[in-house]
């Protein structure tokens, strides 16, 4: 790597500056971790090979990339579901979501150990409690849609439990974050409040292979942590307010990357938190999960 990372002590990878950093997952076989900057509309890959950091235009808001098993991505974007090929830098529309409500956009997203991506919408404005939650699927040649939740004014998350029976999501405003079983077919059942954050919103959350839960926390400057239970771990300091997702990665999934923003922040707290919208990275001792791709299934 191109700097010394230690233990939770989060060193800045690329003074980026994304407006609103979110999104990382990393690729294995590039040594490699890709993020959305939503709002500059842009994809980027940082590789840990050289410290390199490459960028794609994207035609709107990108809210998440996700790997899919062809080495293409599938990104979500306001209309809808688009796939993304890095070799061309294109991106074609696959589905369009929610099409009734312009105001809604396409958020946050992951894929579980079948293959299949969950992500959610939500409110542009951030004030009406219009997004949901969904599920997609590969079938008969074509993406298959359903509708599992709804109520979300920001939907974050979601986050899959390594056993794969419990996925976690965010209604930021709410400072919540709700569990729901998951059954073997993929449907959804017992939604319970996980846990209530104090202090900042939740944000971006994922799992490490022990099911403890990352979470990204917006006004809040740190990574927020908890146990399967719900009980909450020491949270993990950054010096920047809006930390937005973390993913694990590295030869031994012990690294940690992590995406920022500035979005919503004054001159004044710009000053003061220069790294603001940067992306760091440190070293922990619970290794993380691979990162599943989307599976598209034979014809």
């Amino acid at each position: 790597m191109p700097v010394t990372l230690e233990h939770h002590k989060p060193v800045c990878l690329s003074d980026f500056r994304a407006v609103l950093g979110e999104g990382p997952v990393w690729i294995a076989a590039e040594n490699s971790f890709y993020f959305v900057d939503i709002v500059g509309r842009h994809v980027h890959r940082y590789s840990l090979t050289d410290g390199k950091l490459c960028s794609w235009a994207a035609p709107n808001r990108a809210g998440f990339l996700l790997p899919v098993s062809d080495g293409t991505f599938l990104a979500g974007l306001p209309d809808g579901l688009h796939r993304f090929d890095v070799k061309t830098g294109y991106f074609e529309h696959a589905c369009t979501i929610e099409p009734e409500d312009e105001g809604n956009r396409l958020n946050d997203g992951c894929v579980d150990h079948k293959g299949r991506i969950w992500f959610g919408t939500m409110d542009d404005g951030e004030s009406r409690d219009s997004g949901s939650l969904y599920r997609v699927e590969h079938k008969k040649g074509q993406l298959s849609v359903s509708h599992w939740d709804s109520g979300y004014t920001v939907s974050n998350g979601p986050a899959i439990s390594p056993c794969g029976k419990v996925l976690y999501a965010c209604d930021s405003p709410q400072q919540r974050i709700y569990a729901f079983d998951i059954a073997d077919d993929g449907s959804l059942t017992n939604k319970r409040i996980f846990a209530t954050l104090t202090k900042g919103y939740p944000d971006g959350v994922v799992t490490d292979s022990e099911g403890n839960l990352w979470c990204g926390t917006w006004a809040g400057g740190q990574i927020t942590r908890f146990r399967p239970d719900g009980t909450m771990m020491e949270p993990i300091a950054l010096p920047v307010a809006n930390v937005t997702k973390v993913a694990f990665g590295g030869d031994d999934y012990r690294t940690v990357f992590v995406t920022t923003a500035r979005k919503g922040l004054s001159e004044e707290e710009l000053a003061a938190q220069p790294q603001a919208g940067g992306v760091f990275a440190f070293r922990t001792d619970v290794p993380g999960n691979p990162q599943h791709s989307f599976v598209l299934e034979p014809v």
